[in-house]
């Protein structure tokens, strides 16, 4: 059996058959779908939790955790649909299909809950830094908490912890990005928006009748699906 081997910047790699690369692609892909399922398992729960303000540093972890092992698992599949070429396509779109809005609801999660405010620099840092985690580190919470800038709750894994509430605005069609943040620049937290009353959301500069009531109406069903998830 003849071996292809290419050499980047002087390091020899051999090419493994085809059939072989495309078998650990469908095996990766299984496994995607199971994280996919489990994230988004996390993510509801963790959705009406911030509705009834019961949020624990747990929570965001494992949020985080189960987002950050779910990109790694797909970076690997993007590597055996490159590595595929042509015959990779298919593996590129379930890939794409099962990914879809994990990446930016990642970003949205570290927003509400890194510390030191939301800014797109801290975000980016974080990211990089939880990243760089190796994967026994990533099984690690308390690992997690310290990339997070949350690690100043003592270790203590169930100390209460408040969301913005950026992810959850999010879920409000026709809602620009511009008033979320004025939003969370002005009441600071979700439980705080929830009880915010149609006056006091049109106090939030752009946001008018019209538009508080929206806001209104997407916070009341954000807080009675929370009431059907449990």
């Amino acid at each position: 059996m003849s071996i292809i081997s290419i050499f980047i910047d002087g390091v020899r790699h051999v090419l493994e058959p085809p059939e072989q690369v495309l078998a650990k692609a469908n095996q990766a892909l299984a496994t995607l779908e199971r994280y996919r399922h489990r994230l988004d398992e996390v993510a509801t729960a963790m959705s009406a939790l911030e509705v009834e303000d019961l949020v624990t540093v747990r929570d965001v972890a494992l949020l985080v955790q189960r987002s950050e092992m779910l990109r790694r698992i797909t970076d690997e599949i993007a590597g055996y649909a490159t590595e595929l070429g042509d015959d990779g396509r298919l593996v590129t779109l379930q890939m794409d299909d099962l990914d879809a809005g994990v990446g930016s609801q990642y970003l949205l999660v570290l927003a509400d809950y890194l510390p030191n405010g939301h800014s797109q620099d801290d975000i980016v840092a974080v990211n990089a830094r939880l990243h760089r985690l190796e994967s026994q580190q990533l099984l690690d919470l308390s690992a997690i908490l310290s990339c997070l800038g949350l690690a100043a709750h003592g270790g203590n894994l169930d100390s209460a912890i408040t969301t913005r509430g950026i992810r959850q605005l999010h879920k409000i069609p026709r809602l620009p990005n511009l008033i979320i943040h004025r939003l969370v620049n002005r009441f600071g937290t979700l439980p705080r928006m929830l009880a915010a009353d149609q006056e006091q959301l049109m106090r939030v500069e752009g946001v008018g009748e019209h538009r508080a009531q929206l806001i209104r109406e997407g916070l009341t069903r954000l807080t009675e699906s929370s009431v059907l998830e449990h």
